[in-house]
């Protein structure tokens, strides 16, 4: 039986007057116990579709066609109806689960919110219902947990609690929308196993919305593929990956970073080196704000880094990933000796540190956050010229247009704001912005985790062609292996502080010594396969 009824569904938004639309006419359902997976590219109306279907759209939108819930319908239902449905009969998950949580509520009180608007449970049978919520999820000790607050939380623990308040009113629909995107594979593979565990156990009906491909296959039963506001093919999930028949599908499947990166030159020198890095974080109580302990978030760190080389850094969450890079860019403390280009970075000055910030540069995971709103782009990457200097003493324009056709970018857009960017065209940006200092070493943390896999494959030639043209040494911090193998040149696996494995990026993708590394790569197969 069809629980979730999508029909001819159209959605556009009025915009300075006009009327945009985002989907165009799109059908499918989702039965009792199945998995139905709406997958595409950013854009692509995936999100908007799901929620025109508890009416979760902004003023702005424009709802036609039909959405029934159980033979009941949704379009234009009173508020009444849908608040009794939102949260009670059909349940979201959302991507960012740090965005969606209250930071200011303990996780008690979060959970025991919806319960008592939706089945009025308090007092002891509240505190009961989210003990054994939270237990089923597996968070674990959870009577412990209960006063803890979001940020207290890693990246999986806050994934689970959403998925915990989601479930908590028993609800016969779950819309997953993008709900593993930022987490490391062995949390993804757990994530996914909770889900299917759950749909199979509560017989509930799942919307799974993602881009990535890998987890459709391991997860759905049927796909919806969709592109420009249109699902273009649909079909049972094996049948379309065995054999796809529209273009596009067949595009999304074979978007993957493959191949190697080029081989580093014999002569290549010596960039950064480290040297029993030690990054301890104090722990400090108390008025006088003793110190009683550390948070060990690197020990001991040794690593190299030759020009034109790319150094994969990969491990969980809390493993020291990005401590390590941080540390190495100086915007950390730590402990240890280090090198930066033949010198020794400890007897550096804060003015020599300021001099030689040119020559290191960063770009973030979500470009959206790290690009200034209120700044245009050709001001974004120029900013760095202004606090560096302008070497060429050409025009700055002149400069940012150059940089912008290196990264693939019209240099027409250059006074637009970064909204009205894709999120690819937001991360060709950051890039641009490190590289018209033309850096010698260029830290990447999570730089593809948020973009589609199509685009994932762009950024990945892009950084690649860059490196061979100007010998950049590159940090890469990833938690998806295949971008990481396609990437790296070495490799080194972290575990809660510690440089488990150290090699070449074949040893430790084809020989894993530790059963940590087996763990991961065994993991990012299962999301692969």
């Amino acid at each position: 039986m069809s629980l979730l009824e999508v029909s001819n569904l159209r959605v556009s938004f009025r915009q300075d007057g006009q009327l945009h639309q985002a989907v165009k006419g799109v059908s499918f359902s989702v039965d009792k116990g199945e998995t139905v997976a709406l997958v595409g590219e950013s854009g692509s109306g995936k999100s908007v579709s799901a929620l025109s279907a508890v009416s979760l759209l902004p003023g702005t939108a424009e709802i036609e066609g039909s959405v029934t819930y159980k033979k009941q319908e949704l379009i234009g239902a009173e508020p009444k109806l849908l608040r009794g449905v939102r949260g009670n009969d059909i349940s979201f998950i959302f991507q960012e689960p740090m965005t969606s949580l209250n930071p200011l509520h303990t996780l008690e009180r979060q959970i025991r919110e919806s319960l008592e608007l939706h089945q009025g449970l308090t007092g002891a049978a509240a505190r009961e219902r989210i003990l054994e919520l939270l237990e089923r999820v597996g968070i674990r000790d959870a009577e412990s947990r209960l006063t803890a607050y979001p940020h207290q939380l890693s990246g999986g623990q806050r994934q689970r609690v959403m998925i915990a308040m989601a479930l908590a009113n028993k609800p016969d629909i779950l819309i997953a929308d993008e709900p593993t995107t930022a987490l490391d594979v062995t949390i993804q593979a757990q994530i996914l196993d909770l889900l299917a565990d759950l749909k199979r156990e509560e017989g509930l009906g799942l919307l799974f919305i993602t881009h990535d491909l890998g987890i459709v296959q391991r997860i759905a039963d049927r796909v919806c593929v969709m592109q420009n506001g249109e699902i273009v093919e649909t079909g049972p999930t094996q049948a379309i990956f065995d054999n796809p028949q529209h273009p596009y599908t067949q595009k999304l499947l074979n978007a993957r970073a493959a191949g190697v990166p080029d081989p580093v030159s014999d002569g290549a020198e010596t960039l950064v080196e480290t040297d029993n890095m030690r990054i301890w974080f104090p722990i400090q109580r108390g008025f006088l704000k003793r110190t009683v302990g550390h948070v060990k978030a690197v020990n001991k760190a040794s690593i190299s880094v030759r020009a034109g080389e790319t150094l994969g850094i990969v491990g969980e969450s809390g493993s020291g990933k990005t401590s390590l890079a941080l540390a190495i860019m100086r915007l950390i403390e730590s402990e240890g000796g280090m090198r930066f280009d033949g010198q020794d970075v400890t007897a550096w000055s804060t003015r020599e540190l300021r001099r030689r910030r040119a020559d290191m540069q960063i770009v973030f995971q979500d470009p959206f956050g790290s690009l200034s709103p209120r700044m245009t782009c050709a001001q974004i990457i120029a900013e760095g010229l202004s606090v560096h200097g302008n070497p060429d003493g050409r025009p700055e324009r002149e400069l940012v247009a150059e940089i912008m056709k290196e990264v693939e970018l019209d240099p027409a857009a250059m006074d637009r704001y970064p909204h009205e960017f894709s999120g690819g065209q937001r991360q060709r940006i950051a890039i641009a912005r490190a590289m018209i200092l033309r850096p010698k070493v260029v830290v990447l943390d999570e730089p593809t985790s948020a973009l589609d896999m199509t685009v994932q494959v762009q950024i990945v030639n892009l950084l690649r062609r860059l490196q061979q043209k100007y010998g950049l040494a590159y940090l890469f911090i990833s938690h998806d292996l295949n971008v990481v193998r396609a990437m790296s040149h070495k490799v080194v696996v972290m575990k809660t502080g510690d440089i488990i494995e150290y090699g070449t990026a074949e040893e430790i993708f084809e020989r894993p010594q530790t059963d940590y590394a087996k763990t991961l790569l065994h993991a990012a197969l299962d999301l692969t396969a």
